[in-house]
């Protein structure tokens, strides 16, 4: 399938870093590329994926709101909080309340969840090199950053959960995670699974398009588990992951430099059928069991 369809279109903001950029006008930037977008235009997703999504936000969800509530209380920075006090959401007035916070743009929570995250935000302070990344005294959470990629000459993106206040010598740039397991083990499958190498190919290479630091900024993921004790993990990306996420990356870019051009957002096959092979497991386990 493919959609050529053009999505609401938005001022475009100007190029370099913005302290103040609303997390509305920084998505609503539809010319330009940012990290999640580069992922999805690849494999298992595809363009036309990306491309409706432009246009079409994913709707709210519990995972969505824990994350964005946690980010909330640990940065300090995002959509109002409200405690919805019924056991129960599925009444009349439950419902109302929950419309009304959606309404204002505000996460509706439980009182439970609420105190969910606000313990997080509690183990994370009490997490020695956690606390020091994101010391408010030393920097401030979701700046945003737009930069001209001159080998395609594509706008590209970056919105960084927090920015150190200083921007001379090695900038470390943490991102803030929530995960149900922080263990390295776990952590591991998760940067496979949501790409979070080429995340951090894509905010370092933002920090030095946008002359933040010298050549050696450093992406670390804090990642935080939503149960208690609410156990923090930070993380960093090891070069050779990120050499590979820089080649992703850039095919990002190039399809989405070429899509942008032609206005054909492809699917997954459009003019020829994909043969697929059974899973290698699956081939070798029926080998064994009925080839002679």
């Amino acid at each position: 399938m493919t959609t050529a369809v053009e999505p609401k279109a938005a001022e475009a903001p100007a190029l370099g870093l913005h302290t103040d950029l609303s997390n509305e006008a920084y998505h609503a930037d539809v010319t330009s590329l940012s990290s999640s977008g580069a992922r999805k235009l690849l494999p298992p997703s595809c363009p036309a994926k990306f491309w409706y999504e432009q246009d079409n936000p994913q709707p709210a969800s519990k995972t969505f709101d824990y994350g964005n509530a946690a980010h909330k209380t640990v940065l300090g920075n995002g959509p109002a909080l409200v405690v919805i006090d019924h056991d129960a959401w599925n009444t009349k007035a439950a419902k109302a309340e929950v419309a009304e916070a959606r309404a204002m743009g505000a996460i509706p929570l439980k009182q439970h969840e609420m105190q969910m995250v606000t313990d997080m935000a509690d183990a994370i302070r009490k997490h020695p090199l956690a606390a020091a990344l994101l010391d408010p005294a030393y920097g401030a959470p979701e700046q945003s950053g737009f930069w001209i990629d001159e080998a395609s000459g594509i706008r590209c993106r970056v919105r960084f959960d927090w920015l150190p206040s200083m921007h001379q010598g090695r900038l470390i740039i943490p991102d803030y995670k929530t995960t149900t397991d922080a263990s390295n083990a776990a952590m591991e499958k998760d940067i496979d699974k949501y790409g979070y190498n080429q995340q951090a190919d894509w905010y370092e290479t933002g920090a030095r398009a946008l002359g933040l630091g010298d050549q050696n900024a450093e992406l670390l993921l804090i990642a935080q588990e939503k149960k208690p004790p609410y156990l923090v993990n930070v993380i960093g990306i090891t070069l050779g992951s990120r050499v590979i996420a820089g080649a992703k990356n850039r095919a990002a870019i190039e399809t989405f430099a070429e899509c942008m051009s032609t206005g054909y957002w492809p699917g997954y096959a459009d003019d020829e059928p994909n043969y697929l092979e059974l899973p290698g497991y699956a081939e070798n386990r029926d080998k064994e069991l009925y080839l002679p």
